[in-house]
């Protein structure tokens, strides 16, 4: 029986169009859904399956996600220390509280900005490297010939990457809040005359383990997100060129639209506890 004809009707369209998406949606799930659990396995089972995970391809990429961004995180997560010193102490001398900036920035950087800002950078450096190597691997046939050489792909490819981004995240949104902080203590200092003894002391009886963990459970979050979403992105490519430039567009906004609503969802769930 052929499908009914729906060129004639707008409605009609969109409804299919947004069908077709959300179809789309679901598929590219259950596919980041199965890498991550391919992943697990063949982390777990490779040796037994003579099929090992290497170290030397997870330093690799960990060479490559983490300290080669360790520039940038550094810069971008001092300028966002300094910002939020600046508008606290702007925001509190209304009250004459300036003093008081140290519980904003220190709860602000740990729980929420440097694994924020943190995520959204490894999603634009490194989720879009992912899916374009992949798209262009799967263009050349590259994953058709591991597999007819014996090799998982999974195993291949995934896994290093997912290892490497599940060490190298944490550690930096770890060094994130570590730069974060004293640029911040910086800058108040300077601006409030605070000694900055003073600071990093009342820092640290501010700060709690649960909060530096609250930070470091977003970023292992992250780190699956990341990883899947650019794998799964870059594995979905159709075309030549012009195909891996869409796949490597569409992992960045993926990436970080799911950093985004993830951290917001985990904010509202921890803070209702």
């Amino acid at each position: 029986m052929a499908p009914p004809e729906t060129s004639g009707s707008a409605p009609l369209r969109f409804v299919e169009a947004v069908g077709r998406s959300t179809l789309r949606a679901v598929e590219q799930v259950g596919f980041g859904a199965t890498l991550v659990g391919d992943s697990a396995y063949w982390l777990i089972m490779g040796r037994r399956r003579g099929q090992v995970v290497r170290p030397q391809p997870v330093f690799a990429e960990m060479m490559e996600i983490g300290i080669r961004a360790i520039p940038i995180v550094t810069m971008l997560a001092v300028t966002i220390g300094i910002m939020l010193a600046i508008q606290g102490i702007y925001q509190l001398s209304r009250f004459g509280a300036e003093t008081q900036v140290v519980v904003g920035v220190a709860f602000g950087m740990t729980r929420e900005f440097a694994p924020l800002i943190t995520g959204i950078l490894i999603a634009g450096r490194s989720g879009s490297a992912l899916a374009a190597r992949l798209g262009t691997m799967t263009i050349n046939q590259e994953i058709d010939a591991l597999e007819v050489m014996g090799v998982n792909p999974t195993r291949f490819l995934v896994v290093p990457s997912l290892v490497a981004m599940l060490i190298m995240l944490p550690a930096l949104v770890v060094w994130a809040d570590i730069v974060s902080l004293l640029g911040a203590g910086l800058y108040i200092s300077a601006e409030l005359g605070m000694n900055m003894s003073t600071y990093v002391d009342q820092t640290l009886e501010l700060l709690s383990a649960g909060d530096l963990l609250h930070g470091l459970e977003k970023s292992l979050i992250f780190a699956v997100l990341i990883t899947t979403i650019g794998i799964a992105d870059g594995a979905s490519v159709e075309g030549g060129a012009e195909g891996v430039g869409r796949v490597t567009t569409n992992a960045v906004v993926h990436g970080i639209t799911a950093i985004v609503l993830t951290d917001m969802i985990f904010a509202f769930a921890t803070t209702r506890s």
